[in-house]
């Protein structure tokens, strides 16, 4: 992949980019076998790889410059704008969306913030794209609700531009950080969850739900925990960090009995209505700690399915789920150094299968996808 930014040294978040992409999946690969090298592993499943460039659904733009002349990317190393409208990483659709943008920020008179300053209003944009129809959702991270009359006063003339806005919003983010957004959520549009859909599963997106950055490869994650767990013909799951549950809405069948357990209310709404279009009966989500939940909750099911932040699930679940011990655990990773410590913590138990999702190419990240086994 060719880009401009990169060559020139203005943005270097594709670290590998100059390693041919088949060096950069075996090393992927390499590393991880790496860290599991004292587990005995039953099967490596061969990596899923990812399309090059235009992978990514969702773009996280930091808006400098002038209202008159705003500026959409990051800051470089040396604190001047660079403008990632052109990062191939996006898709084309993007593009159009950018273009129109940049003279509705004038319209509207937000102000870009000035960091050094301290000054201006409007801090980032945040827009993620659904595969359903190109539907999308656009977020305006503000410092304050002194622009919030203007900016609703002008969106009538974004929405006729761009019909395929289906989300806006406004977060506030008074803080002066480099923190992406705030608590406080103010709906802009009457509809506030993005629908999406995966292997025909329903998924939906609120502004304060986490969803995967590569739709075709967290597809290939999510329906290769299907099947996983489809062959070992379980009748009761947990799903812990479940997010808008994908991985659980996945694997469960009208049979399961299935518990989802996310600490972010937005999530587990989404999770919520997906189960409900799908008719699931049996299938629950709560808004809850989900080390907490497993600690005090006496039930032990057949398997318990982790998704966790790049922190790991930490020695307490560890522990706990050692002790509970579920036939299997089915663990899903964004940081295999966590997960391969998090593995050597469950002592009674086995590797069945390892398989690598390359869901962030040009960089040193992935996703794993790891069974594992009760002795």
């Amino acid at each position: 992949m060719h880009c401009a930014l990169y060559q020139a040294d203005r943005c270097r978040s594709c670290q590998w980019l100059e390693i041919p992409y088949p060096q950069q999946l075996s090393t992927k690969q390499s590393q991880l076998e790496q860290l599991l090298s004292e587990q005995a592993v039953a099967e490596w499943c061969q990596p899923v790889t990812s399309a090059q460039q235009g992978f990514r659904n969702k773009a996280k733009m930091v808006v400098s410059g002038s209202v008159e002349r705003p500026l959409l990317g990051m800051l470089h190393r040396d604190s001047t704008p660079v403008d990632l409208t052109a990062c191939p990483l996006y898709p084309h659709s993007f593009s159009e969306v950018f273009a129109q943008l940049k003279p509705f920020i004038a319209r509207a008179g937000l102000t870009p913030y000035n960091v050094a300053r301290k000054r201006g209003e409007l801090k980032y944009l945040l827009l993620t794209e659904s595969s359903q129809q190109g539907a999308l959702m656009l977020r305006f991270v503000l410092r304050s609700h002194s622009k919030l009359a203007q900016l609703k006063a002008a969106l009538p003339w974004l929405q006729q531009q761009l019909p395929q806005l289906s989300v806006i919003s406004a977060n506030i983010q008074p803080v002066h950080m480099a923190i992406l957004e705030g608590d406080e959520e103010i709906p802009l549009s009457e509809n506030q969850a993005l629908a999406e859909q995966f292997n025909h599963v329903p998924l939906y997106i609120r502004p304060q739900s986490f969803f995967q950055t590569n739709p075709q490869v967290a597809a290939a994650l999510y329906a290769t925990a299907r099947q996983w767990v489809s062959e070992l013909a379980v009748s009761q799951m947990w799903d812990l960090f479940c997010g808008v549950g994908g991985f659980g809405l996945h694997c469960a069948t009208p049979e399961m009995t299935l518990t989802g357990i996310e600490i972010n209310a937005e999530a587990i709404a989404c999770a919520k209505r997906s189960a409900q279009k799908m008719g699931l009966d049996k299938v629950q989500f709560a808004a809850l700690d989900s080390t907490q939940f497993a600690t005090a909750n006496g039930e032990v099911p057949e398997l318990v399915l982790v998704n966790p932040p790049r922190r790991g699930i930490g020695a307490e679940l560890c522990d706990y789920l050692s002790r509970m011990a579920p036939q299997h655990i089915l663990y899903s990773s964004c940081n295999a150094q966590t997960m391969s410590t998090d593995i050597a913590r469950l002592a009674n138990y086995q590797i069945e299968r390892v398989q690598l999702f390359d869901m962030f190419p040009h960089t040193a990240h992935s996703e794993v996808l790891t069974l594992l086994k009760r002795v």
